[in-house]
Parts: structure tokens; C-alpha cells; sequence
């Protein structure tokens, strides 16, 4: 399947389900879920902002949701643009769960990017939310083309 709308394209898997927020043009997230519960999300915010505050906003809440979270600072690259924050692992329901959290400045926005699931369900998706990430950055348009 393919997900266009409010500037954030990318494809994801036909039977996950998607969710979306337009937060009065603010910035607008999407959220597609797999059938197992796992989640991948992006959100564009406006440039001029620290991309680093978002991901410790997003640090920050976890900590208060999970207080045995571990956090790593982490950092991709991905079809040559570089995401920073951090990996994440922490119990929810007695269950051991991983979240990457990332942000991405491009095009004139900084995108966040988050992926969680249950650890026995990230084994599989993880290369899904691997391939969604890869599909989001590659249909950003050329940076040397928007004038």
C-alpha cells in the first residue's frame, strides 16, 4: 500500500492499518499498526526547531510511562541522510519491548519518526519498519530541486 497525505508519503504493508492526525496544521502525523500491535509513525514539524527536543520530549514521556526504561543514544543512516536520538527497551505487561525514536531534518521540516513492538513481534518487523523509514526518506523531495 501506499500512504500519501499532508506531505508524508511512504509505502507500508497492505494488511497493517493506518491512523492519522492532522493537528490543525500544526504538523500532521500518520500511524500504521501492525496486525500484532506493533506501530511505526512519522510526524513533519516546522523547521527552525531543535530536532533533539523532540526526541527528548519523546524521552521524557517514556521515562514517566516506564520507569525501567533504557535509552542509548543512536544514530542511522539511511539513503544518505543521517536520524539521531535513541533505542529504547522497557516492560509493558510483563513483556520486554523495543522503540527506536528518531528525527530527520529535510526539506524545510524535521521529521520524527518512532517504531515500537513487543520484542518476540519486533524480531519480524523490524525490517518492515526498517523498509517504511527507507520509503519515507526516498519520497522527500530533492533537496537541491526546491527553491
Amino acid at each position: 500500500m501506499h500512504f500519501n497525505r499532508f506531505g508524508l508519503a511512504f509505502d507500508y504493508p497492505d494488511n497493517w492499518s493506518v491512523d492519522t492526525d492532522d493537528s490543525q496544521d500544526r504538523y500532521a502525523a500518520v500511524t500504521i499498526y501492525s496486525p500484532e500491535g506493533g506501530f511505526w509513525s512519522v510526524s513533519g514539524h516546522a523547521a527552525g526547531g531543535d530536532p533533539a527536543e523532540l526526541t527528548q520530549a519523546v524521552l521524557a514521556q517514556m521515562r514517566k510511562d516506564y520507569q525501567d526504561l533504557d535509552s542509548e543514544p543512536a544514530a542511522d543512516e539511511v539513503a544518505g541522510h543521517s536520524l539521531t536520538g535513541f533505542d529504547l527497551n522497557f516492560y509493558c505487561l510483563d513483556l520486554t519491548n523495543t522503540a527506536q525514536v528518531r528525527t530527520l531534518e529535510a526539506h524545510g521540516a524535521i521529521y520524527l519518526i518512532i517504531c515500537q513492538a513487543e520484542d518476540r513481534e519486533w524480531e519480524r518487523v523490524s525490517p518492515v519498519f526498517a523498509a517504511m523509514t527507507t520509503s519515507f526518506i526516498a519520497s522527500l523531495p530533492d533537496e537541491a530541486t526546491d527553491d
